[in-house]
């Protein structure tokens, strides 16, 4: 900022006359020009430049920050209980509410930066008596004021009024990517509550269908123990695996109605619409992302987002400790009328005035100063943490949902050829019991080898499932690809002057 001079000579007399306002037009064009809150630096990102070669996809991927939840996820129902989850979800609205309270922080904050004026009137009558007054006799009489007053009003030379509303705005900026961080995490919440209910659907049809054979098989063997045509052995070994699977449909609708109850508590309403009972497959999403560079978490992972706004919100408040150790100065005043009588108060001659300028500093505190300084520092070294650690769990998540999605899908190639094997060998084993040239023992063996079987494929598929969703969100999924990101990097709300408040 370019120095400024003032020429108090004879031609300026007009002004010399009025120090008061000369001065006050000094300070305020030296207010704002300082601040003593060190440079941001952003920290340096503590994972590696790549993710596992795992990473490798199919050149048709795309990136999940491209894809908006409704492109991304093709099952109609599941798109109607996202949608009910984002209207109804009570932590989602807890989010939004925080950003509103954040932002209205701001505005208080920010009108610190400007004076405030107040209109005020007041009247007074008094009466003294006459033995305290040296003509002997008593006096009664009034005051009557009419001002526009300035309040203490702070000159920020320093920076400290600046500081604590930039530390104000990354706060603001940071419950917004807060926000949504909760939309990200709340989608694929219901996501992946809505695969489970799928799959338990599909595990309850087996089981019952399991259940159905298996009492029709007791029915026959107890019909024929009766006859003298089979062993109480094998009645008993077909009553066992009977009440086995009876068991494990029993659990598996248990576990699907607690899943349900989650689900609808996602939701924070009637979801109006429920999972279809149809066989989990891969058509429920999009197959192939692009994970793209673990530097790209950065900008598209809206907690890392938040947690680097927590970081410069540190750096902000440390201006506001550094200046507290410099002289505060303030501007008092007011302007107006003044008259003993009531019908004299807008009389010539009834002007009155009052400027008082104060500058205070303390010279003894106890040290509170250089602790409220130290703290400020070790709060913005933990946030530095918080943030470095955002980051590594970020490129966690994706790693561990690419390397999940490379070993499940080979899990599930071989659990299907599996499935094959089992129920030939079970076709087998009913012809060879037929025929028979085979105990039902064997039957009974290959039976429960295919429902085990059958079972693990549905469970791994809907982890390959889950796996996609965890890629998807992990990358800053979810999201429309039109709402901005409240990155400092690529947008302009990081600046002080936004108008978008």
């Amino acid at each position: 900022m370019a120095p400024q001079t003032y020429d108090l000579s004879i031609k300026h007399r007009s002004a010399a006359r009025r120090p008061h306002f000369a001065l006050a037009a000094l300070l305020l064009a030296l207010a704002g020009c300082a601040s003593m809150a060190p440079d941001y630096e952003q920290p340096a990102s503590p994972v590696p430049q790549a993710y596992p070669d795992l990473s490798a996809g199919q050149a048709n991927a795309v990136r999940a920050r491209d894809l908006g939840w409704r492109e991304y996820f093709k099952d109609p129902v599941l798109s109607k209980l996202i949608e009910t989850a984002l209207e109804n979800n009570r932590d989602m609205r807890v989010a939004v509410l925080r950003v509103d309270e954040a932002r209205a922080m701001l505005n208080l904050q920010r009108s610190e930066r400007f004076p405030e004026f107040t209109v005020n009137g007041q009247t007074a009558r008094s009466r003294v008596p006459g033995d305290m007054n040296p003509s002997g006799q008593a006096v009664t009489g009034g005051d009557y004021r009419a001002q526009v007053g300035l309040t203490s009003w702070e000159l920020d030379l320093w920076g400290r009024v600046r500081s604590l509303e930039d530390a104000a705005l990354q706060g603001w900026l940071a419950t917004e990517a807060g926000r949504q961080a909760v939309h990200v995490a709340l989608v694929s919440q219901v996501a992946n509550n809505y695969i489970v209910v799928r799959e338990l659907d599909e595990r309850v049809r087996i089981a019952r269908k399991s259940v159905e054979t298996r009492q029709e098989s007791y029915r026959i063997f107890s019909r024929r123990y009766e006859v003298g045509a089979t062993s109480k052995l094998d009645v008993t070994q077909v009553q066992t695996l009977l009440t086995q699977a009876q068991s494990m449909l029993a659990q598996l609708e248990q576990q699907r109605a607690v899943q349900l109850h989650a689900l609808q508590q996602l939701l924070g309403a009637d979801p109006g619409v429920s999972p279809t009972g149809a066989p989990l497959n891969e058509n429920i999403m999009l197959a192939e992302l692009a994970p793209g560079l673990p530097s790209d978490l950065m900008v598209w992972r809206p907690d890392i987002i938040a947690a680097e706004h927590k970081l410069r919100a540190a750096n902000a408040n440390i201006g506001a400790a550094r200046a507290a150790f410099f002289p505060r100065i303030a501007l008092t005043g007011n302007f107006g009328t003044a008259s003993a009588e009531l019908d004299g108060l807008f009389d010539s001659g009834s002007k009155a005035w009052m400027f008082a300028p104060t500058i205070s500093l303390p010279i003894f505190d106890g040290g509170r100063r250089s602790a409220n300084l130290d703290v400020s520092y070790v709060r913005r070294d933990m946030r530095i943490a918080e943030y470095e650690k955002a980051i590594q769990t970020a490129f966690r998540e994706v790693s561990d949902a690419l390397s999940t999605r490379h070993w499940l899908s080979q899990q599930l190639e071989v659990q299907l050829v599996a499935r094959g094997a089992q129920t030939e060998r079970a076709r087998l084993a009913q012809m060879r019991y037929d025929n028979g040239s085979a105990a039902y023992l064997e039957v009974l063996d290959a039976q429960r080898d295919l429902l085990d079987v059958e079972q693990q494929v549905v469970q791994t598929r809907r982890a390959l499932l889950a796996s996609q969703i965890a890629m998807y969100s992990a990358l800053g999924g979810g999201l429309d690809p039109a709402e901005p990101l409240t990155n400092t990097h690529t947008s302009s709300n990081s600046d002080p002057s936004s108008s978008q408040l």
